[in-house]
């Protein structure tokens, strides 16, 4: 479990949602991985699923016309990196898999965690590190969580069935054994509704992904106070998936990391304030959390 104190503001002038994609030229040797059997849904144009509607992921532009976020950019990097067009075709997270194995798009960005089980059908490129975030108000007398013993007797605010209550469920049992006051869970979908309630002292922590509660946190009415690991006590990643045997997952991990080494992978995490969540490499198929 990795613990990182409040994230920094975005250095760059303009509002992040106001800025510019990030640009690249083509890398031929990412480009030539692609295997000429290949068939694109259109062809020279990578078309990516993507799950839009909410910052500093993915989101639609003002007029409704186009998109914005950190998952478009980055999209838009890795096609340039191929030599190819991009295409988003917004999406219902629980239609990424039917849509990818029947291909209706090339690829997904839907902020999909890579697990052994999904490996059977899918294949992964990583390019984010899965954390979940614990915040808690500005002026609030907390000031770390370094482990479960550091949540007893709080209320925490989270979202139900999630990686995090799971992971909250075990702390609790493990305080509990120790002899420590129980956490009082205080379950809502709506992540602004959660936010609220840390603010209004309801909540003395929340507890969900990194990525939307450091976002939030950006007008300073809260800060982090510690990061978990999203398969706690394992190492989670976020991924673009890929239909299995495809070929396409070695090109699009190459392409990442062009990104990473002309350095516009880190550029463009800090400009949505997701530093945190970058890997050193991007992988093909690396481990995956555990089988269920």
């Amino acid at each position: 479990m990795a613990l990182l104190g409040a994230c920094a503001p975005p250095k760059e002038k303009a509002g992040a949602e106001a800025l510019p994609f990030i640009r690249t030229a083509p890398v031929s040797a990412a480009a030539a991985l692609v295997p000429r059997a290949y068939s694109f849904k259109t062809p020279g144009t990578l078309t990516i699923g993507m799950t839009v509607g909410a910052l500093p992921i993915a989101d639609y532009t003002p007029d409704g016309q186009g998109y914005v976020g950190l998952d478009p950019n980055f999209a838009q990097l890795i096609a340039e990196s191929l030599g190819l067009k991009l295409k988003i075709l917004p999406i219902a997270w629980p239609d990424w898999p039917l849509g990818l194995t029947s291909g209706k798009y090339d690829a997904v960005m839907a902020n999909v965690t890579v697990t052994e089980e999904r490996k059977d059908k899918f294949d992964f490129s990583t390019y984010r590190d899965d954390k979940l975030g614990i915040y808690t108000r500005s002026d609030g007398p907390i000031l770390r969580v370094d482990g479960p013993q550091d949540v007893a007797g709080r209320r925490v605010a989270l979202t139900a069935g999630t990686n995090q209550s799971q992971i909250l469920d075990r702390w609790n049992a493990r305080n509990i054994a120790a002899g420590l006051k129980p956490v009082e869970p205080l379950y809502y979908d709506d992540p602004g509704v959660m936010r609220l309630a840390v603010l209004s002292g309801r909540a003395d922590l929340s507890f969900g992904p990194n990525f939307l509660a450091a976002y939030e946190a950006r007008d300073g009415r809260t800060r982090s106070v510690g990061t978990v690991a999203g398969g706690w006590p394992l190492t989670a990643f976020i991924a673009v998936t890929t239909r299995k045997a495809s070929g396409l997952a070695p090109a699009i991990t190459a392409a990442i990391n062009a990104q990473i080494d002309n350095g516009n992978y880190i550029k463009l995490l800090r400009r949505w304030n997701m530093a945190d969540e970058r890997i050193p490499r991007s992988a093909t198929n690396p481990a995956g959390l555990p089988r269920q």
